[in-house]
């Protein structure tokens, strides 16, 4: 997405067809997480965040109209999958199976009562062709990373490929702002969270 717009479902840490009951559930916890009065976790800047996507989320003509925004920018390439480090040599094959694995978590994360991507889906996220992901995406069948739901089709991270992420997301930068609620690059002490 686009570096202007804030993916507000992503900074709720919810799906974005969660029921308002839900939304309010999850927006009171993390709230309460980074509230200023907080003593160990407070984040003014990330309580403020969520507290507008609070309002545009839970208001239903604003999320209306957020809605049609979002599913607008679902479909545009990840601006970071157009660099050389993700199109040149062996890094880049590296880099594209970290890109994968970092979409796959993303949305098991996000939307756990659909958490599988389709080729397509990955395809215009990345702006790759099919050809160029295939062998990344045997790879990473092979080692267990990912696996395809026999239903849909669509590919899901496992436990394997979600401890590989958290393994190895310091190495790489260039994928911070994939897993990192708002789309901002993540600060040291959130990586050392998450892992």
């Amino acid at each position: 997405m686009a570096e202007d717009f804030v993916d507000y479902y992503e900074l709720l840490q919810i799906s974005s067809n969660a029921e308002p009951e839900t939304l309010q559930r999850v927006f009171r916890m993390l709230a309460a997480r980074y509230h200023p009065d907080n003593p160990k976790t407070a984040d003014v800047e990330k309580f403020l965040a969520l507290q507008t996507a609070y309002g545009v989320v839970s208001d239903p003509a604003q999320r209306a109209e957020y809605d049609q925004e979002y599913k607008g920018r679902r479909v545009q390439p990840i601006e970071v999958f157009q660099t050389p480090d993700f199109i040149e040599g062996i890094s880049g094959e590296a880099n594209r199976r970290m890109g994968i694995l970092c979409l796959l978590y993303k949305r098991r994360r996000t939307n756990p009562d659909v958490p599988g991507t389709s080729i397509l889906e990955l395809e215009s996220m990345m702006s790759f062709p099919r050809e160029h992901l295939m062998f990344t995406i045997w790879y990473l069948k092979e080692k267990g990373h990912l696996r395809q739901d026999e239903r849909s089709s669509d590919y899901i991270i496992t436990a394997e490929g979600v401890d590989y992420v958290h393994t190895h997301l310091r190495k790489n930068r260039l994928l911070y702002h994939l897993l990192e609620p708002g789309g901002k690059p993540a600060r040291e002490e959130t990586i050392e969270a998450i892992i």
